[in-house]
């Protein structure tokens, strides 16, 4: 059982794919992480951000279970991942390492951008969760400020859309709903009320699949 999980930066898919995961007794998979986690090593070695025969080197060595959040989800580490996760090697190298996680006893939530069109196309339950532009920078600008940091909204909303644009309009693999994802907008929804619907298109998708 694969369940896929896309959408935008700041949309709740993180949080949303845990407890799902959590709830099925699934294994979880960021897909982002794997991208950072790529970046970090090679920032660690001292090695170029723009070659893409040396990312696509270390990309088909990272372990996806070690990837620990707390770490991967440094600024310096992201703005690093989005340099690498336009090359269409790396993208491919980790696309393999994705799909071979995938497929794991009992099933798997795997989130990201393109799970539902590229890593597993097959998903039997495809989720595409979004949320306005205005709404993700608030929940981002929030969660740095709860978390004892100092934020600038206008900039946090820039950084979103500026996001949006390098996902949605890169030439390999671009953020967008598959044809079979259920659509699910949090622009307006608590977490609890964004799970409970989650999980009846997950219900569904397991009853047909029985």
């Amino acid at each position: 059982m694969i369940i896929a999980i896309d959408g935008p930066a700041a949309a709740g898919k993180g949080t949303l794919s845990r407890r799902i995961a959590e709830e099925y007794g699934f294994h979880h998979l960021d897909t982002g992480l794997t991208y950072r986690a790529t970046a970090k090593a090679l920032l660690d070695a001292g090695l170029p951000l723009d070659d893409e025969t040396v990312a696509e080197t270390i990309a088909r060595k990272v372990d996806l279970s070690g990837l620990d959040r707390a770490v991967l989800s440094k600024h310096e580490i992201g703005e690093a991942a989005s340099k690498i996760a336009v090359m269409p090697a790396v993208r491919r190298a980790l696309v393999d390492a994705q799909r071979a996680f995938s497929l794991r006893e009992p099933g798997t939530v795997l989130d990201g951008r393109d799970i539902g069109t590229v890593v597993c196309p097959d998903a039997p339950v495809k989720i595409y969760v979004t949320a306005s532009a205005e709404v993700r920078a608030k929940r981002r600008y929030d969660e740095i400020v709860n978390a004892g940091g100092s934020a600038d909204y206008a900039a946090i909303f820039e950084d979103v859309k500026r996001r949006d644009e390098r996902d949605m309009g890169r030439s390999d693999s671009p953020l967008r709903p598959a044809e079979d994802a259920y659509l699910l907008d949090t622009s307006e929804m608590s977490i609890e009320a964004a799970f409970q619907t989650a999980k009846s298109f997950i219900d569904a998708g397991l009853s047909r699949n029985a």
